[in-house]
């Protein structure tokens, strides 16, 4: 039996306004070469100079991962040639990094652990580096097309230690390390731009021994793609290995087309890359104050802000992870649950209603048309069984997005409010019971499974305004009695 030994370099594009190393926009989407100048082309004589809003950014990450701040650090070069790296080599940070030795928990996958629970996935180093351009390739092959706007980008790389087990603890790490680079504002996290990307280091061991031989498969940007990638390298050294053959220490890619990978090149060592210092940039040197300052502005990390949502308000580990899906949704949802005063009615209308109507109308919270405050009214209403569940879906909530004043005038107006008075259920409840002998008796001879039958018949007689729970009891009462 072998286990799974993965780790992820995670590359993840800052959100600054330039690029690492000079002035030219940091902007996807613009015309090929047109955000291009002699440092990012790598021209003689033009000198790079350090971004200092791409360091506040690793200083972030860093101290959200309770990661060691490394208060000098250096810039190496590591030269390979590419036709989209101009400039023949890529400025990264060398044997210290910026950012070093953090942690960060994921659930661990019960399948391979033998138990649930969280796990630590320690993060060894999150280092700056410049990005490279990007070739196009034409569908006939024939040509190829350089784009450099991508050129001296900058990264932060997240090297995650061999402590993921399974392909989806690498799918689960990948996830709660995007939340957390876009919770911080420093990363859109947009996988298909590539402004979040990874590549996965996988070997296979018999448990208790050393580690087998690494592959490394590249340029994942999906979490589906993670998982799937994974999931088949794994496969596929496991059948090596059950053959007696060994695995190759190489570089593979993933093709989603036909769900395998594919041996691209022999995997590199560091040497081949012929690292040196950058000599025309000087020792990275981070202020204590530079560092508290950057601390003071730090959100609630994301997956603890789930966790405190699970103790406070009774919710589910799946419930709390859509909830914390971007900034926003999370910080709607902390808003309503509030105002309303209750995190699972509040979870509830946000996984519903307001989910399905951001997906029937293509919009991200951001772009709602009803405030947490005035759905929060609506909640209230339901959480006090003022209004029933169905009249406030189907009539109230229509006519909030409509903009027809607040869930309380809605109600009142077209005659909503839930009727609780036990003596006209009661009433309603025996004239159901005197329609239906039938199921009446058949309930009573033991086909408790028609009781919703006739549950259903007192609602529809109130017309959708009666207190579903009251009904429930005192139609129990009334078949009791006999």
């Amino acid at each position: 039996m072998f286990e799974a030994v993965i780790g992820l370099e995670v590359h993840v594009q800052l959100s600054t306004r330039t690029k690492m190393f000079c002035g030219c926009a940091n902007h996807y989407g613009a015309p090929p070469n047109t955000q291009t100048c002699p440092v990012c082309l790598g021209l003689p004589g033009a000198l790079p100079a350090l971004n200092r809003e791409a360091v506040r950014m690793a200083l972030a990450l860093g101290l959200s991962v309770d990661a060691r701040i490394q208060p000098h650090s250096t810039f190496y070069r590591k030269q390979y040639f590419y036709p989209d790296l101009p400039k023949g080599y890529q400025i990264t940070q060398g044997p210290v990094a910026i950012v070093e030795e953090g942690c960060l928990e994921i659930p661990g996958d019960a399948a391979v652990r033998g138990g649930e629970g969280l796990v630590p996935i320690r993060l060894e180093r999150a280092h700056l580096e410049e990005d490279a351009g990007k070739s196009h390739h034409d569908l006939d092959g024939q040509n190829s097309h350089v784009d450099l706007n991508r050129a001296g980008v900058p990264l932060l790389e997240i090297v995650g230690a061999p402590d993921l087990r399974s392909a989806q603890e690498a799918s689960d790490y990948l996830k709660a390390l995007h939340r957390l680079v876009v919770a911080l504002g420093i990363c859109d996290g947009n996988m298909e731009e590539g402004s979040f990307r990874c590549d996965a280091n996988v070997s296979l061991r018999r448990v208790g021994e050393p580690f087998g031989t690494r592959v490394e498969v590249k340029n994942l940007n999906s979490f589906r793609f993670v998982r799937q990638a994974l999931e088949h390298e794994i496969d596929r050294q496991a059948a090596l290995l059950a053959r007696g053959e060994s695995v190759a220490m190489e570089t593979r890619g993933w093709d989603a087309g036909v769900g395998e990978t594919r041996g691209q090149r022999t995997k590199e060592a560091a040497m081949d890359y012929r690292y040196f210092p950058e000599p025309d940039l000087p020792v990275l040197t981070v202020d204590p104050a530079e560092i508290e300052a950057v601390r003071a502005t730090l959100p609630e990390r994301p997956d603890r802000q789930v966790r405190r949502w699970q103790e406070a308000y009774g919710l589910g580990a799946g419930e709390t992870q859509t909830l914390a899906q971007s900034p926003a949704f999370a910080a709607y949802f902390e808003a309503l649950a509030q105002a309303s005063g209750s995190g699972k009615g509040a979870a509830a209308w946000l996984l519903g209603e307001v989910s399905r109507i951001l997906n029937e109308r293509g919009i991200g919270i951001e772009a709602f048309p009803v405030t947490p405050e005035a759905l929060a009214g609506l909640v209230r209403l339901v959480e006090s069984r003022a209004v029933s569940f169905g009249a406030a879906k189907e009539q109230v909530f229509p006519a909030l997005l409509a903009g027809e004043g607040s869930a309380e005038s809605i109600v009142a107006r077209k005659g909503l409010a839930q009727v609780s008075d036990r003596g006209a259920i009661e009433l309603l409840v025996a004239q159901v019971l005197a329609e239906n002998p039938g199921p009446v008796a058949q309930i009573k001879a033991g086909k408790a499974s028609l009781k919703g039958f006739l549950v259903g018949q007192v609602l529809k007689a109130g017309r959708g305004q009666l207190d579903a729970k009251a009904v429930n009891e005192i139609l129990a009462e009334a078949l009791a009695k006999d």
